[in-house]
């Protein structure tokens, strides 16, 4: 009979007793459906370990070819309990002073030794905190754009919308009203874009630190949309976190949306699109402006003089080399990869040997960060965007 799965002790103590028992090998074996030179080896196992010899055995083999030995294991231990401000470098240069005459461990399985062992710090990556930027206050159309997401609601067949909103600071014109399925950016590029195809490029747009316009994870809250922005020449301002009168022209544009355009919802998308298409046709040439002194946005706007072309390819002529970051946000030297942002995946970068073995991170004329051949790991520099944005235009 085969060996039952839910209890092979079982059956290995039954075949050990009837050996006992004084039963002959070769016929157990036949029983048991297992060759004799398995039943020799459980007698022996439990002649030598008794009912423990019957239980299962780990399969792990007992060396690992590229196994550090344990000996040295120990040694590093020991280097670093006796040394604790010594990090792997120096504990391993001093292996290779001891001469113990075997081949030297890398600095990484130094590392990784004495990270088992819990004998390093891990220190937490500082993220992002989102504190605004300095806010202009133009006069003239397309110096500056505004941006955000009207706060979702329910459309009749229970679908979520989240309509995208851009409109310009200084004639309050509403250039878009689109409704969304999501605020994910691969649809907010796509808004974007044809916003721009039609009344060109504004010198800056502001918006709130949430997604898509900015991230918490990357370089200085950087997103893939601000990204892009910054490509086509665009300042971004971001308003503080919880100040929503820092953008209170687009906010107050966004109650008259929410009065006229949302109660009652669609149906649909196409229902609502259509309600949203209404609206910014009364906003814009029919409905006056107090704050415009009764005049119509579009008596004020006019297209902007920068029109839409595409990227071009960024230079970085005082840089030593131009690198490509990769599509999981990393810059290739080499053999080593260094660890930048996604949001960056794609994008041609400068790096500019500062100082001896340490490199400037550069996008476009944004200094990212710097970076050291031995650890890889690129530490952010000033934050640009705080306190400048891109200047507006003159009065």
């Amino acid at each position: 009979m085969p060996w039952r799965e839910c209890c092979k002790v079982d059956e290995r103590l039954r075949f050990v007793a009837r050996l006992l028992e004084g039963e002959k090998m070769a016929v157990l074996c036949r029983e048991f459906d297992i060759s004799r030179k398995t039943g020799y080896k459980i007698f022996s196992r439990y002649q030598h370990c008794g009912l423990e010899g019957l239980a299962d055995r780990s399969r792990r083999p007992y060396r690992q070819a590229n196994r550090l030995p344990f000996q040295i294991e120990k040694r590093i231990v020991r280097l670093k309990q006796e040394h604790p401000s010594w990090g792997a470098p120096k504990i391993r240069e001093k292996l290779h002073r001891l001469q113990l005459g075997i081949s030297l461990p890398a600095i990484s399985t130094v590392h990784a030794v004495l990270d088992r062992h819990g004998l390093v710090t891990r220190g937490r990556k500082a993220r992002y905190h989102a504190q605004g930027t300095s806010l202009s206050a133009p006069t003239r159309p397309n110096d500056l754009w505004c941006a955000d997401y009207k706060g979702e609601f329910m459309l009749t067949d229970r679908r979520y919308c989240y309509p995208l909103t851009i409109t310009d600071f200084a004639s309050r014109y509403l250039l878009c009203c689109e409704a969304l399925e999501t605020t994910r950016e691969h649809y907010a590029f796509r808004v974007f874009e044809q916003i721009f195809k039609d009344f060109g490029l504004p010198l800056a747009i502001r918006t709130d630190n949430g997604v898509p316009f900015a991230s918490r994870s990357a370089f200085f809250g950087l997103s893939k949309l601000s990204v892009w922005w910054l490509r086509l020449g665009i300042g971004i301002e971001r308003i503080k976190p919880g100040n929503p009168q820092q953008n209170g022209r687009h906010e107050r544009m966004h109650l008259t949306l929410k009065q006229e355009a949302t109660r009652p919802a669609g149906r649909n998308f196409l229902q609502q699109q259509a309600k949203f298409d209404r609206f910014r046709r009364e906003y814009n040439f029919e409905r006056p402006h107090q704050a415009l002194g009764m005049r119509y946005p579009a008596e004020l706007y006019s297209a902007s003089p920068r029109p839409y072309r595409g990227l071009t390819e960024p230079d970085y002529p005082f840089h030593d080399r131009t690198v490509t970051v990769t599509y999981c946000g990393r810059i290739c030297l080499g053999r080593r990869k260094i660890n930048l942002s996604h949001v960056f995946a794609g994008q041609k970068l400068g790096i500019r040997e500062v100082a001896e073995n340490i490199w400037l991170v550069s996008f476009m004329h944004y200094d990212l960060g710097f970076f050291d051949h031995e650890t890889g790991r690129v530490e952010c520099a000033d934050n640009p965007f705080e306190t400048t944005v891109l200047p507006m235009s003159p009065e």
